[in-house]
């Protein structure tokens, strides 16, 4: 199954090709990197003179060419949602709008269900989900993210989105440690998110690979959901890491314990507005009782 988040307003995927992808966020044309543009370009003019441009290095990372000096940030709107975006050392806008697909999913699910929610978000970057699940009536959303300044960004999202007053609770934690601790409390949630990183390091330095871990980190965490559970999201952008291993890690797990659950594995997709193709942006596997 393929999900494509196509309702934005304020972003646009404009081409894609060469490794590279060129949009616009809000009024700012970026190039960044695509691995899975494996394709040639298009012929926009502006993938010659775009606002900025992200510039792979022979080693390691890469940096940022300015066209014209940009804020130190900006806003966008996914319909009710509003966001802080700004160009990081790594590429990234602190966004994924391919995203958009999941918190219109557990937005529905949250409005439609008639229990209290609680909703755990591991590894929850500047909180797009935490957001889009709080906004949709979450009585309590717990945000955990081992960079400080990650939790910093996502307290800003809160307040562009008027949440300050609802319960997200931030943590700054490796997120298996906190899974441990939540079983000792006895905590239980409805809905868990987890979009683990496909490399990291661990808390004593320790390097995670997200195909090695990915299985240990969904048993643990399956243990924390609550009798009557409305979802359990599982997002990979590792790539070699495929719709069929996700799909078969979360059946072992979630439907041994829930077997009136269904589990859906999807690929994620953003539109190409320059041709009809659909850029390729990583899985999602996708549980909820039926």
């Amino acid at each position: 199954m393929i999900e494509i988040a196509t309702d934005w307003k304020d972003y646009q995927l404009i081409d894609a090709g060469n490794k590279d992808k060129l949009e616009i966020w809000k009024d700012v044309v970026l190039v960044r990197p695509e691995p899975q543009a494996i394709w040639e370009k298009g012929y926009d003019n502006r993938w010659n003179q775009p606002d900025a441009k992200y510039k792979r290095a022979a080693k390691g990372s890469g940096s940022w060419v300015f066209n014209k000096k940009l804020p130190e940030y900006w806003t966008v709107n996914y319909k009710d949602l509003v966001f802080k975006v700004s160009p990081t050392n790594f590429k990234h806008t602190g966004l994924f709008p391919e995203q958009a697909a999941n918190w219109d999913w557990l937005s529905d699910l949250i409005k439609k269900s008639d229990q209290k929610i609680k909703v755990l978000n591991l590894f929850a970057y500047t909180g797009g989900a935490t957001m889009a699940c709080s906004k949709a009536g979450a009585r309590e959303v717990v945000h955990v993210d081992a960079v400080r300044k990650m939790i910093n960004w996502a307290k800003e999202n809160m307040i562009l989105n008027h949440l300050e007053n609802n319960t997200i609770r931030f943590i700054v934690e490796d997120a298996l440690k906190f899974v441990k601790r939540e079983q000792k409390r006895n905590r239980k949630y409805h809905i868990i998110i987890m979009d683990p990183p496909s490399y990291g390091r661990g808390p004593n330095n320790e390097l995670w690979k997200l195909e090695d871990k990915i299985e240990e980190l969904i048993k643990e965490t399956v243990v924390l959901l609550e009798e009557k559970p409305v979802a359990f999201l599982v997002n990979a952008y590792t790539t070699g890491f495929g719709l069929l291993s996700l799909d078969n890690i979360m059946k072992k797990y979630l439907l041994k314990g829930f077997p009136d659950g269904v589990v859906n594995t999807v690929q994620l997709g953003l539109p190409i507005l320059n041709s009809n193709m659909v850029l390729p942006c990583g899985i999602s596997g996708r549980f909820e009782l039926k």
